[in-house]
């Protein structure tokens, strides 16, 4: 007969262990400071857990040929209550499979910890070939929506973001993604993942909806005729950006219709900012900060704060003081903000608000995994993801939600769009998939794990694409404790030298050793310069053999302060161990800065 878990179960802190489940990246060492495995070395958590995070409540058990648990069942009962007596756990044998390996139960409602002890206990047995949790199983079936084949973006080996393999551990429960662009048309492949949101065009001319701001993020549409938005610019039919964006994220999903959304289990909040023409910076920062649930005169405080921002949105110039405080507040609120590089075939470094601080800066890639010919580029540039190009086949965009009419709503529709606007909601959706996975996670976390888990551009790209081609299933293993990479093994410098004025180029070292062979095709190289006009910097990563990897270049045109981010850097044809150095030279006259800090993560 089972006793009863009470009674059965050692005393532990409950506080502490859901505490330091929370950090799934390091639950297995954070709950074994609290219990110590009984024998042997520590168990992976792999080897704790029928699926990830949820702990197993049956472990196989395949016993050395030969032995009296190989061949009888008394045997093998007697072995698992000694176990369980050792650990204080009431391990019960079930019966023999077809192997001949043993079923044991562990009953219910034990943490990973306890699992280790028992997996420990038969680990540290020489009658015992192996001891394997009875891992739970889910269908592998693509989803049913009807358009979802059309989606080569999220599926497809080549360029695809490798999205259906991260949902059976994630799909965005739980996490808010405020879509800030044109609003929100009416369709029945997003209605119920959309909550409220705002409306924050106060100019009536942009808004056309006959009022300013208010709290329907309604999309009335935002067509224009010619010359209407400037002279020379030719008409346009309403775009629905901001649904086909949403649509991207968080359509419904598994419903027999349309398409699936990459986190289709999160919410989305349509803010308003884009109209006739474009929208005002003044709304946009106001959105920016309501969205992260910040305070916003006027406007009644946000009952769906958002975790994730997506502003497929942007314009030319550096990014202001004004925007970049938006962002600032709001990521330090805990809110991660993915923009769009922009579509210029340009250097990020001269569009806003790509090329601000603090954000996920996102770049387009084609259905082969080569940069979209439209695409933005630059060392601004965080990350890679597919944006589609319609000019090599419509097929080869990005589907999702729209709308039928021409100028004002009519029947919902889907269609082909590309673009960097297509881009960057892949990214807000797998931000959103890793946030539900890892609630625990900051922004600057959430970006590091999207680019050490990202994949070699499949296809060529000139000018810098960032980390490479995200991957959603990797990322979300690594930081929900089941696979990929949360971060390597990082060496750092932070000793800060001072950069001369137009000055000779100063180096910062970093001496690398207990690794073997030569250094990864995805090199990471987080660089923190505070300067006036990051602009005159120029940036290299010198190998110890002395080649020269050049990270950034000096422009002209790019006044913003500071260089805070990381670079991908392809250094497989360079041995791991030496000492690698940052060189940075100051190119022009009048402003100032120092390196803080560099950092190597292989």
């Amino acid at each position: 007969m089972r006793t009863s878990p009470a009674l059965r179960r050692k005393l532990i802190s409950v506080a502490a262990t859901s505490a330091a489940l929370l950090t799934a990246a390091s639950t297995a060492s954070a709950v074994a400071a609290q219990e110590t495995v009984s024998q042997g070395s520590a168990v992976p958590t792999a080897q704790t857990e029928a699926a990830p995070g949820t702990p197993a409540e049956r472990l196989i058990v395949g016993y050395k040929s030969g032995t009296a648990e190989a061949r009888s069942n008394p045997a093998a009962e007697a072995d698992a209550a000694a176990k369980g007596e050792k650990t204080g756990e009431d391990v019960d044998f079930q019966r023999r499979l077809g192997t001949g390996a043993a079923l044991v139960d562990l009953g219910d409602d034990l943490t990973k910890a306890d699992v280790a002890d028992v997996v420990a206990q038969y680990r540290a047995d020489p009658q015992v070939a192996y001891v394997v949790p009875d891992r739970l199983n889910k269908p592998k079936a693509d989803p049913n929506d009807t358009e979802y084949t059309k989606q080569w973006d999220l599926f497809e080996s080549t360029a695809g973001m490798n999205v259906p393999g991260a949902w059976a551990t994630s799909t965005g429960t739980g996490v808010t993604v405020a879509v800030i662009d044109t609003g929100y048309v009416a369709h029945t492949d997003l209605a119920a993942n959309i909550v409220g949101g705002y409306d924050f065009i106060a100019d009536t001319a942009v808004s056309v909806d006959g009022d300013g701001r208010d709290s329907n993020p309604a999309d009335p549409g935002d067509y224009y005729a010619a010359n209407e938005c400037g002279s020379g610019i030719p008409a346009s039919n309403s775009s629905w950006h901001g649904t086909h964006v949403a649509g991207t994220i968080a359509a419904v999903t598994n419903n027999n219709k349309g398409v699936a959304g990459i986190a289709y289990g999160a919410k989305i909040s349509p803010v308003r900012v884009l109209g006739k023409c474009g929208g005002y910076d003044s709304d946009i920062i106001d959105a920016i900060t309501w969205a992260s649930g910040g305070a916003v005169s006027g406007v009644p405080a946000n009952s769906n704060v958002a975790k994730v921002i997506n502003m497929s949105l942007g314009g030319d110039g550096a990014c202001t003081s004004a925007t970049q405080s938006a962002i600032t507040a709001a990521v330090n609120r805990g809110t991660t903000v993915v923009v769009a590089a922009g579509n210029e075939s340009d250097n990020v470094a001269n569009h806003s608000p790509g090329n601000c601080s603090n954000v996920i800066s996102v770049a387009a890639t084609n259905r082969t995994g080569a940069k979209a010919s439209y695409s933005n580029y630059g060392s601004l540039v965080d990350i890679s993801a597919p944006g589609g190009q319609t000019s090599t086949g419509t097929a080869n965009g990005i589907l999702s939600t729209l709308n039928s009419g021409t100028k004002t709503p009519s029947g919902e529709s889907y269609a082909y769009y590309q673009g960097t606007s297509m881009a960057t909601p892949h990214i807000a959706g797998l931000v959103a998939l890793v946030k539900s996975a890892n609630s625990a996670l900051t922004p600057a976390q959430i970006e590091t794990a999207i680019k050490n888990n990202a994949r070699a551009l499949p296809g060529a790209c000139s000018g810098g694409c960032g980390a490479g081609l995200a991957d959603a299933a990797r990322t979300v293993q690594a930081v929900s404790g089941s696979g990929g990479s949360t971060g390597g093994t990082t060496f750092t410098n932070t000793t800060a030298v001072p950069i001369p004025d137009n000055g000779s180029a100063i180096e910062s070292s970093i001496a690398v050793s207990g690794r073997s062979g030569n250094a990864p095709t995805a090199l990471k190289v987080g660089v923190d310069i505070t300067h006036t006009y990051r602009g005159d910097l120029v940036i290299d990563l010198v190998a110890p053999d002395g080649t020269a990897y050049r990270l950034k270049a000096a422009s002209s045109s790019d006044s913003a302060d500071n260089v805070s981010t990381t670079y991908s850097v392809n250094a497989s044809g360079e041995t791991a161990n030496g000492t690698w150095k940052l060189r940075v030279q100051d190119t022009a006259a009048q402003d100032t800065g120092k390196l803080n800090s560099w950092q190597l993560t292989f």
